[in-house]
């Protein structure tokens, strides 16, 4: 009798593992977040909803979003989260988002959400171009602080900048964009065929340009404010240098793809990223997030990074996306990386 209720023990505890396992939730999530943060949001994410489990889809903001739109017919992905905003107005416009007003939407900066009722998508937090310097190689090299954005034209920076193609990374579009928005589309043109000039490659990576120049492989990187300041507190002899013109920025922001099977637990995890649990998590890394006042101060964060942010025209830059990727592949494409 002891045995076989032994037996039976033994099997009720393996059809309630069964059924356990059975109930949780695979979200297969794309995004373009920094891989180091992916596992903390995780963790943090199922301390509230431990039967959702994140498959993440990583890659830089270029790629995810071509690999979105090449999956239009046959989605891959339940959940797109931490894609710039501009990328995720363009797949609006194709119709690839399931439109939802996740619970506390209400308490979010507006200009963080989509205008649409309900809206597309819902955003985390905006990152912001900036010049990552590296004063001691530039200082063997005799190499004076650029000022503004034009100052990187110059002879003396020659063979000494490094910026992102626009084509892979989010934030090497930010920067051409927001160039044909503060210099005018001729402007804009003429300054990258200056700029082009002194330029010793593109990468595929945002953050990689700043990653190069704290290494001391390059003195001058054209990425984010964000990697800047996270180069610089780790010991990076970096100056986070915000050109006087202006700086152009995008958020990251979050979505559910249309269409998923998995609809209820994609709105679970669309709602916990607006949390103000999340925010604090997002603000570990960026200055600026989406919930009014949670964000503190961002260790060496320039002070005048937010009053240099220009007026983004999102609508311009997601509408004219196609042409001016084409337009800056055709002219200088020739100094990118190989694609790994």
């Amino acid at each position: 009798m002891a045995f076989r209720r032994t037996c039976l023990t033994a099997v009720a505890a393996g059809l309630l593992v069964a059924s356990t396992a059975a109930a949780e939730t695979e979200l297969t999530v794309y995004t373009a977040v920094e891989a180091e943060d992916l596992k903390r949001y995780a963790e943090t994410f199922n301390q509230d909803h431990p039967d959702i489990k994140i498959n993440w889809v990583r890659d830089s903001t270029g790629i995810i979003t071509a690999k979105l739109l090449a999956e239009k017919n046959n989605p891959q992905a339940d959940v797109i989260w931490g894609l710039a905003a501009t990328s995720l107005l363009l797949l609006k416009t194709e119709g690839m988002l399931e439109a939802y007003a996740p619970k506390g939407v209400e308490k979010l900066d507006a200009k963080f959400v989509d205008k649409s009722t309900p809206p597309a998508w819902v955003g985390m937090d905006a990152w912001v171009a900036s010049v990552c310097y590296n004063t001691v190689e530039a200082g063997k090299l005799g190499l004076t602080p650029p000022k503004t954005w034009k100052d990187l034209a110059k002879p003396e920076y020659a063979g000494h900048v490094i910026m992102p193609n626009p084509n892979s990374s989010g934030t090497g579009f930010l920067d051409v964009s927001s160039w044909l928005q503060i210099f005018g589309e001729d402007g804009g043109w003429d300054y990258m065929d200056k700029l082009h000039g002194n330029i010793a490659r593109y990468t595929h990576s945002g953050s990689k340009p700043c990653k190069l120049a704290a290494a001391g492989e390059i003195p001058i990187g054209v990425s984010f404010a964000f990697r800047g300041a996270k180069s610089k507190a780790a010991g990076a002899p970096l100056e986070i240098i915000v050109p006087d013109e202006g700086v152009g920025w995008d958020m990251e922001a979050t979505a559910i793809v249309a269409g998923t099977a998995k609809l209820e637990a994609a709105k679970t995890l669309v709602d916990w990223s607006v949390t103000k649990t999340a925010n604090e998590m997002y603000n570990s890394g960026y200055a600026v997030v989406a919930m009014p006042g949670v964000a503190k101060p961002v260790e060496h964060f320039p002070d005048n990074l937010v009053e240099k942010m220009i007026d983004n025209d999102f609508e311009f830059a997601a509408n004219n996306r196609k042409a001016i990727l084409e337009e800056w592949q055709k002219r200088y494409d020739s100094k990118s990386e190989p694609k790994s």
